[in-house]
């Protein structure tokens, strides 16, 4: 569905370094960014996969980095023991949490995940879908 999801950030460097340790017990992995004429960036993908990707940018427009009332980015985790160290990484590399790991029932029976923001004030979510079938 999606090529790729973008977020800004002040400093790229903080933030690269969060999203390495958050996206780590995910299975994702930094690539190379090609340099294109924009901002620097550093981008995730899953191993053997072109897309989707996961980018954080300094803005192109020379601005602040701000945050999006009601946006949030989802990373889908293989089990709930991900989620849970995905949140502990997050939270030790400069997150801020905005609720534990746990069960979320009322989203469905199985759905187990965590809330936080980056270094920069974006939500992310890292969840486990147990309450869909495999593929």
């Amino acid at each position: 569905m999606f090529s790729h999801v973008t977020v800004g950030c002040t400093d790229l460097p903080r933030a690269a370094a969060f999203y390495d340790a958050l996206l780590a017990p995910l299975g994702l992995k930094r690539r190379a960014v090609t340099p294109d004429g924009g901002p620097e960036a550093a981008c995730w993908v899953a191993p053997a996969q072109a897309l989707p990707r996961f980018y954080v940018y300094i803005p192109l427009d020379g601005e602040p980095a701000s945050v999006g009332n009601g946006s949030m980015v989802a990373f889908s985790a293989s089990a709930p023991h991900a989620v849970d160290a995905a949140h502990e990484a997050a939270l030790r590399h400069g997150g801020r949490d905005e609720g534990a790991p746990g069960p979320r029932p009322r989203y469905g029976q199985g759905y187990y995940g965590a809330y936080l923001r980056d270094p920069d004030g974006n939500k992310i979510h890292v969840v486990y879908r147990g309450d869909l079938p495999p593929d």
